[in-house]
Parts: C-alpha cells; sequence; structure tokens
C-alpha cells in the first residue's frame, strides 16, 4: 500500500486541456490522425530513400535522418498524449518524465543541426557542383549525421539535467499535455533566474547560430540560382530549396517562440500552441511537404507500389 501511495505522489499531473474538456475528445481524433500521417509518411520516406537506388544521395540521406527524427519526436509525445485525453488519470510518473523531457529536448536539438547541415549540402550542391562528390563523400555524410546526433543527446543531457534539479517543493502539477522545460521550470519554488539564464544561452546556441547559417547559406544559393541560365534547371533547384525552407520556417520560428525567452515570462495557452506546432504539426508535414515538391521522391514512391521494386530490394 505504501509502495502505490509513494509511486502516486512521485507522479506528475498533466493538465494538458482538462480545463476544455469538451475539447478532449475533438483532440484525441485530431492527434491520433496526424500521428497516423507522421508514421506512414516518415516511414515511406525512410524505407524509399534506403531502398530506391535513384535516392542514392547525400540529400536524401539526410531527408532520411530528418524523417527518423520526426518519427522518434512524435513517438516520445503523441502516444502519453492521447492516454490522458481518453483514460481518466492523466499522470505520468517522474522517470517517465524526465526520459521523455530528454528525449524530446535530444531530438529537437539534432533537428537543429540537422536542418543546418541540409543547408550545407543544398549550397555544396548549387554552389560547387563539380566538387559536390568529394565535399559530400558517404563517409563525410555519415561522420556528419553521427555528430549530429551526438551533439543533440549530449545538449539535452545539459539541458534535462538543469531542469529536473531544480527544487519543486511537492508541486507536481503540469499545465501542459507533455513533460518540457518551460512548464517544468514554473513548479520550481526558489529563483531559477541562473537555470534560465544557461538555459537561454544554450537554446539560443542551438537554434539562432544554425539558423544564422541557414540564412547565411541560402544568400549565395540564391546568387548561384539566379545565374544557371537553364530555366528547368534554375526553377528545379529553386523547388529543393523551397521544401527545406519551408521545413525550417515551421521548425524554426515555433521553437524560438517557445525557447528563447524567460521562462518566467512563458504563457501556458501559448506554450501548448507552440508546442503542438513543432511536436505534432511540424513533424507531420515534413514527409509531405518534401513529396509533394519533389518529382524525384513522387516518383520513387510511385516504383515502391509496384511489385518490381520489392522484388529488386532482396
Amino acid at each position: 500500500m505504501w509502495t502505490n501511495n509513494q509511486s502516486l505522489i512521485d507522479n506528475f499531473i498533466l493538465l494538458g486541456f482538462s480545463d476544455r474538456p469538451w475539447l478532449e475528445t475533438p483532440l484525441f481524433v485530431i492527434f491520433l490522425v496526424a500521428y497516423i500521417f507522421a508514421l506512414f509518411g516518415n516511414i515511406s520516406i525512410i524505407l524509399v530513400s534506403r531502398l530506391d537506388p535513384q535516392l542514392d544521395s547525400p540529400m536524401y540521406f539526410f531527408v532520411s535522418n530528418l524523417s527518423l527524427l520526426d518519427l522518434c519526436y512524435t513517438t516520445s509525445t503523441v502516444p502519453q498524449m492521447l492516454v490522458n485525453l481518453r483514460g481518466p488519470e492523466k499522470t505520468i510518473s517522474y522517470g517517465g518524465c524526465v526520459a521523455q523531457l530528454y528525449i524530446f529536448l535530444a531530438l529537437g536539438s539534432t533537428e537543429c543541426i540537422l536542418l543546418a547541415i541540409m543547408a550545407f549540402d543544398r549550397f555544396a550542391a548549387i554552389c560547387k557542383p563539380l566538387h559536390y562528390p568529394i565535399i559530400m563523400s558517404q563517409r563525410r555524410c555519415i561522420h556528419m549525421a553521427t555528430g549530429t546526433w551526438i551533439s543533440g543527446f549530449a545538449n539535452s543531457l545539459v539541458q534535462s539535467t538543469l531542469t529536473v534539479v531544480a527544487p519543486r517543493c511537492g508541486q507536481r502539477v503540469i499545465d501542459h499535455f507533455f513533460c518540457e522545460v518551460p512548464a517544468l521550470l514554473k513548479l520550481a519554488c526558489t529563483d531559477t533566474t541562473v537555470n534560465e539564464a544557461e538555459l537561454n544561452v544554450l537554446g539560443a546556441l542551438l537554434l539562432l547560430v544554425p539558423l544564422s547559417l541557414i540564412l547565411g547559406t541560402y544568400v549565395f544559393i540564391a546568387q548561384a540560382v539566379l545565374k544557371i541560365r537553364s530555366a528547368e534547371s534554375r526553377w528545379k533547384a529553386f523547388n529543393t530549396c523551397a521544401s527545406h525552407l519551408l521545413v525550417v520556417f515551421l521548425f524554426y520560428f515555433t521553437a524560438i517562440s517557445m525557447y528563447v525567452q524567460p521562462p518566467s515570462s512563458y504563457s501556458h495557452d501559448r506554450g501548448k500552441i507552440m508546442a503542438l506546432f513543432y511536436g505534432i504539426v511540424t513533424p507531420t508535414l515534413n514527409p509531405f511537404i518534401y513529396t509533394l515538391r519533389n518529382k524525384d521522391v513522387k516518383a520513387a514512391l510511385r516504383r515502391a507500389l509496384t511489385k518490381e521494386f520489392w522484388v529488386k530490394a532482396r
């Protein structure tokens, strides 16, 4: 009995949308459909990128990494949200909350760096086409992808630790639908100025520095594209870059609005809306953005529907 009571005390209560109970059933349906689409879209891109020889290039190697990230990103939060929306108990264990915080932060941090690497890949392909196979060799791509994942998880370890160590004095009601830095820091019963300053510095470095590199890279890409004489080649380069820029905008706009601000000024309702965007909407839309705007991916998906494709894949 004591063990059960103690485990209940250790649990966090996720308020989510319980202040608006009429929203819970429609949101459950919307999140479930979005999660299914995210699973289907991202798994499809991973499979065709790996199995179709015509997509055997650095660009699609990084796109498949992005799809894997988005797949894990949604899986780290959405199943728990669905359970809480339909179940009477809106709780998460302390260990589950810490794990969710760490994994979600790690994947988000990794995506920040990965999007910058994808911009560099487009820069090398458009501005240095003759040297592209050397600049983006298979070995270098693997090293860059590995470094990106390691950096993201290392950053998450620091940010998660700074968040978790803040004393809460028994407070365990989180006004959010999953465990996130600003919402958890709101529970702190001591001055968190130092924690906030350290987290803001890390957030700025991880969000603003890669974003600045992406924007700077696209200035050079735009100059190179405008010099291309062939209208068809210019349109193809523009299409490829437009897909990436749209993904960058969707991710960075919402992430910066959440993490490059003092958690003390954090608004619960605004935080929930922003989290929905970069936690569910963006990972669901990403594969469709790359598919709908990319002839190579659409052709690969059509080939994947044929029997011959899977025979060759064996």
